[in-house]
C-alpha cells in the first residue's frame, strides 16, 4: 500500500461514457472483477451484470439508469459510475458528471465515435470533466485503432495521445506495447497478463509510435517541450506527469486500446485512472453561494459540509439519496441544512454503494460519493449543508421534455395509485414531467423520448402493480370567427308568474385580428342603460366557452352591442347577461367559424448532410420553414409546425440523423387548422 499525505490524493471519481453497445457495462464489469470486487465476470448478454441491475436492463441489454460502484486499485479507491448510452437517458449523464472529476470514454474498434459518443462528450466538455479514451473491441473483425483515433481527431477536435500500441489485430490481438514504459504486455486466455520486453517485430514501430507521443505531448506542455529540445527525448516520468497535467487541463486525452469482454487491457485502463485523472484534491474547490454572495468550499474535511444530491432511488424499504460530498466529514445521525428546500435533514444511515448492494458506513468525508438514508425532501439537484455555514451549490440542468403521452389508470380505482406512482417517478427522475391538461383533462407525462417515456410506465406497471393505458395525448382546439354577422337581434322573454325577465339586444360580431376578444357598446340615446351593457359583456364572455364547431373555446372576435331595448319592470342584470350569452352562440351559428390548432415553432439542429430529409419530413408534418441558417457544420432549420404532427418526431429525427438531431420547440399560438376529410360515400350492396 503507498503512503500518501492527503488521503484524498487516492480517490477518484469518475464515470464511464459511450454510446450504446461501445462496452461501457462491459468494462465496468471487468473493472469490479480486476479489482477483486467480483469474484465472477458479469456478462449483458446473460444478465448477470452488477450495474444493470434493474429488471428493465436486463431485458433490454442496456444501460437505463446511472449506478454508482466503489472498488481499490493500487492502493486508490475508485468511485466509478456507470452511465447509460441512449440519448433518451441523457439527463442521467448530466447529473453524473455534474459530481464527476474524471472520465472514461468507451469508444467501439470498428465503428469509432458513434452519435452519442459526441453527445455524452460535449456533455463533458461543458463540465470541464477531463477524460481518457478506452478503444475497446479489438477483437472484433474490422478493428482498427488508429481509424477509431482518427475519428476522435475529427470529430470530438481533442488532441489523441495513443500510448499503446497493439499486438495482433481482430481475432489474434493478444497484447499490448506500452509506449511509457517501453514494455508489452501480453494476455493468456483466461485473462491472465504477463509483462515481457517488446516483441523483436513491433520494436521499430514501437520506437516510431513513442518517438510521435513525445513529439505530441512537447506541443501541449511547456516543461516538456524544454526537454524536449534540450535533449530530443522525453524520459518516462516527464512524459507520465505531462501526460496527467495535459489530462487534466483538457488539452489532450490518453487512448488506450483493449477488449473488455475478453478481459484484456482492463489492468492497464485502471493503472491509466490512478495515474492520469484527478483527484478531489486536483480540481478546483466548489463554488456556491449564500445571501448572493459567491462562496468557495475546499475539499477538506475538517471545513463545513456541503455536498449535492444528483441522484434519488425510491426504494420498498425507503429513499435512498445519492450524495457527492464537496467539503467536510458527514457522520450518521447528523442534522444538515437542505438549502434548496430550507429545512433540516437528518441522516439515517450512510452507505457505500455497490450498485444494488449497500455497505453501512459510521462516516464519509470530502471527495467521498455515498448513498444515505432518512431525508424526506432532498430532491435531485439540492444541496445539503452544515446549518451554521449554509451554501446552496448549482444543481445540474435539467432538459426541456420533447415527447409526452397521455396515461390513464385502466381500473377506475387506481387513480390515487397512478398519481403517487407518477409523483414517485419525477421524484427520481427529474427530466419527467406530469402536468394535467386543464381542458381535456388528459394526465400527460413528458420526457426525453418514447423509450424513456416507455420505461417510465413499464417502472409503473412492474414495480407499482397498475395497469395503465397510453395514448398520444389531444391538443387543445380553438375556434374562431372567420366572417362574421351583423345585425342578429335577440330577445329573452320569459314570464312564468312573478317578476319576468326581458332583455333585447342587437349584436355584431366580425373577425378580429388581434387574437382574443374585444366587447364593444355602439347604443346610443340610453336605449341600454350602461350596467346593462356590462352584463351583456359578462353574457357574451360566458358564450367563448363552448364554440359551435366542436365545443372548444373561441378566440378571436369582436362583439359590438349596437342596439336593444328594456322593459320598465322585467329587465336585469341577470336577463342581459343571460340575452348576451344565447345571443352571441345564435350569432356563432350563424357566423363562418374556423377551427385553430395550436402551432409550435421547432428549431431543429442536424448535420449538413442531413437537412434534404429534415426538410421532407418537416414538410410531410404540415411544417412551414421559417428559416435556416448555417453554424459549425451543423444546420439549424426554424420552423412552424402543428403541435398535433410532432408525436413521434423525436424518434424520427434522431433514426434520420443517426442520432446526431436535436429539436427544441416553443408554442406560438394557434393558427387554421384543416378541414377533416370527407367520409367516404357508403356503397349499397346490390340486390340479388
Amino acid at each position: 500500500m503507498r503512503t500518501h499525505l492527503n488521503p484524498l490524493a487516492v480517490v477518484r471519481n469518475l464515470g464511464i461514457l459511450a454510446h450504446v453497445d461501445a462496452g461501457k457495462t462491459t468494462v465496468t464489469e471487468r473493472i469490479l472483477f480486476a479489482t477483486g470486487t467480483t469474484h465472477k465476470r458479469g456478462e449483458v448478454h446473460d444478465g448477470t451484470t452488477v450495474t444493470d441491475f434493474d429488471p428493465q436492463e436486463r431485458d433490454r441489454g442496456i444501460t437505463i439508469f446511472a449506478a454508482a460502484v466503489s472498488c481499490a486499485w493500487d492502493g486508490h479507491r475508485l468511485n466509478l459510475i456507470d452511465t447509460p448510452g441512449h440519448v433518451d437517458f441523457a439527463d442521467e449523464v448530466e447529473r453524473a458528471l455534474r459530481v464527476l472529476d474524471g472520465a472514461v470514454a468507451v469508444f467501439d474498434a470498428v465503428a469509432g465515435v458513434e452519435p452519442q459518443s459526441e453527445s455524452v462528450w460535449r456533455q463533458a466538455d461543458r463540465h470541464g470533466v477531463p477524460r481518457i479514451a478506452f478503444v475497446n473491441k479489438m477483437d472484433r473483425a474490422g478493428a482498427d485503432l488508429d481509424a477509431a483515433v482518427a475519428s476522435i481527431r475529427e470529430r470530438l477536435h481533442p488532441a489523441p495521445l495513443v500510448v499503446q500500441l497493439p499486438i495482433g489485430a481482430e481475432d489474434t490481438f493478444t497484447g499490448v506495447v506500452d509506449l511509457v514504459r517501453m514494455r508489452a504486455l501480453l494476455w493468456a486466455d483466461d485473462g491472465t497478463a504477463e509483462d515481457v520486453p517488446v516483441p523483436a517485430d513491433l520494436r521499430d514501430a514501437a520506437h516510431e509510435r513513442r518517438r510521435s507521443l513525445e513529439e505530441a505531448v512537447a506541443e501541449l506542455h511547456p516543461g516538456a517541450l524544454e526537454e524536449f529540445c534540450a535533449t530530443g527525448t522525453l524520459s518516462e516520468g516527464t512524459l507520465s506527469s505531462a501526460l496527467r497535467e495535459v489530462t487534466r487541463d483538457g488539452d489532450g486525452v490518453v487512448v488506450l486500446c483493449g477488449s473488455a469482454y475478453r478481459n484484456r487491457g482492463v489492468e492497464p485502463l485502471l493503472d491509466a485512472v490512478v495515474a492520469y485523472l484527478p483527484s478531489p484534491l486536483d480540481v478546483p474547490p466548489v463554488r456556491g453561494t449564500h445571501g448572493g454572495e459567491e462562496q468557495e468550499r475546499p475539499a477538506d474535511p475538517a471545513a463545513p459540509a456541503a455536498a449535492l444530491a444528483f441522484k434519488v432511488h425510491a426504494t420498498p424499504t425507503g429513499r435512498l439519496t445519492y450524495l457527492r460530498i464537496y467539503s467536510g466529514t458527514i457522520e450518521k445521525g447528523d442534522t444538515l441544512w437542505d438549502a434548496s428546500a430550507g429545512r433540516s435533514e437528518r441522516i439515517g444511515r450512510i452507505l457505500r454503494v455497490q450498485a444494488d448492494r449497500h455497505a453501512p458506513l459510521e462516516r464519509a468525508v470530502a471527495g467521498d460519493i455515498v448513498a444515505v438514508v432518512g431525508l424526506k425532501s432532498a430532491r435531485a439537484g439540492s444541496t445539503l449543508c452544515a446549518a451554521d455555514a449554509p451554501l446552496a451549490l448549482e444543481p445540474p440542468g435539467v432538459p426541456e421534455p420533447v415527447v409526452s403521452v397521455a396515461v390513464e389508470s385502466r381500473r377506475a380505482g387506481d387513480t390515487g395509485r397512478l398519481a403517487s406512482g407518477l409523483a414517485r417517478l419525477t421524484e427520481e427522475d427529474p427530466s419527467l414531467v406530469v402536468r394535467s391538461d386543464p381542458e381535456t383533462g388528459q394526465t400527460v407525462l413528458s420526457g426525453m423520448g418514447e423509450l424513456h417515456l416507455e420505461v417510465s410506465v413499464e417502472k409503473l406497471r412492474r414495480e407499482l402493480g397498475l395497469e395503465v393505458n397510453v395514448g398520444r395525448p389531444r391538443v387543445s382546439h380553438r375556434e374562431t370567427v372567420g366572417r362574421g354577422v351583423s345585425g342578429l337581434v335577440f330577445r329573452h322573454v320569459k314570464q312564468d308568474g312573478g317578476a319576468g325577465q326581458f332583455a333585447h339586444v342587437v349584436l355584431d360580431v366580425e373577425p378580429y385580428e388581434e387574437g382574443g376578444f374585444e366587447f364593444r357598446s355602439a347604443v346610443v340615446g340610453g336605449r341600454v342603460p350602461q350596467e346593462f351593457v356590462r352584463a351583456v359583456e359578462a353574457g357574451c364572455r360566458d358564450a367563448l366557452t363552448e364554440g359551435p364547431l366542436g365545443g372548444h373555446p373561441v378566440t378571436g372576435l369582436r362583439v359590438t352591442l349596437t342596439d336593444g331595448s328594456t322593459h320598465v319592470k322585467d329587465s336585469s342584470d341577470t336577463a342581459f347577461r343571460t340575452a348576451g350569452r344565447l345571443g352571441l352562440r345564435e350569432a356563432l351559428r350563424a357566423c363562418a367559424m374556423v377551427l385553430l390548432e395550436p402551432v409550435v415553432e421547432v428549431t431543429v439542429t442536424v448535420p449538413e448532410d442531413a437537412v434534404g430529409g429534415v426538410l421532407g419530413d418537416l414538410a410531410a408534418r404540415r411544417g412551414k420553414v421559417t428559416g435556416s441558417v448555417t453554424r459549425a457544420g451543423a444546420a439549424v432549420v426554424t420552423a412552424t409546425v402543428p403541435l398535433a404532427e410532432l408525436f413521434g418526431y423525436a424518434t424520427r429525427l434522431r433514426s434520420r440523423t443517426q442520432g446526431r438531431g436535436t429539436f427544441t420547440a416553443r408554442p406560438t399560438g394557434y393558427a387554421p387548422a384543416p378541414a377533416p376529410a370527407p367520409a367516404p360515400a357508403r356503397v349499397g350492396t346490390p340486390a340479388r
